[in-house]
């Protein structure tokens, strides 16, 4: 690790911030790892709120500036560092679905699943803007089958995302073991990145339980 990074991934495990891990492993960039202290509340105290108002990882700081919300932060980070090709840039005619995908996660993917698993379907389908789970899951479905990745050959951000969505949810039971998921969230875990991001995320909250966290 370099001895003044220009990252900084302020961080919780198991959080929505183990994307923003992953992805930076993708990106093969030094980071300087800042993991946060929820037993005390440290990411309510003043010092993280003024990086992130909201209170909650991730939150990247690069050259100085603060970026939050684990889907910007992938996009970001994949515009920012081109080398390692997770993006898609612009004039390419794939960056409008690569797109579409990287942001399907929050504003599709986890609402739909949340307001299932909380019961909460008072609203119409028109109403809300993923309609309902059933439709968001075979939607994904259907984009992942014929794999191995989201844009075909090509491995981006977006699968980081969609993959980290889908295995957070199989997880917690939340979302069905559907032969299509299984199969691209098992592609995506050979991957060295998300092997070493996993193995060092699963450590930190072992470690997090043990200590009473």
């Amino acid at each position: 690790m370099s001895d003044s990074p220009e990252l900084i991934l302020y961080h919780f495990a198991p959080s929505r911030s183990m994307i923003a891990r992953w992805m930076l492993e993708e990106t093969g960039q030094p980071y300087e790892l800042r993991v946060l202290d929820y037993r005390n509340g440290e990411h309510r105290k003043p010092g993280f709120l003024a990086i992130n108002p909201m209170g909650k990882v991730p939150a990247l700081v690069h050259k100085g500036v603060a970026i939050t919300e684990a889907a910007a932060i992938c996009c970001y980070l994949a515009d920012e560092f081109p080398a390692a090709e997770l993006g898609v840039p612009i004039g390419d005619p794939r960056r409008g679905p690569y797109l579409k995908w990287l942001f399907f996660g929050p504003s599709c993917l986890e609402p739909a699943v949340i307001d299932s698993v909380h019961g909460r379907s008072d609203a119409k389908p028109e109403q809300v803007g993923w309609g309902t789970a059933e439709r968001v899951l075979d939607v994904v479905a259907d984009a992942v089958e014929p794999g191995p990745y989201l844009l075909g050959d090509r491995f981006t951000a977006a699968d980081v995302v969609i993959g980290s969505g889908l295995r957070w949810g199989m997880f917690t039971k939340s979302i069905p073991e559907r032969p299509e998921f299984t199969a691209y969230v098992a592609r995506l875990g050979e991957r060295p990145a998300q092997k070493k991001s996993m193995a060092a995320d699963m450590k930190l909250a072992a470690d997090s339980t043990d200590s009473g966290g």
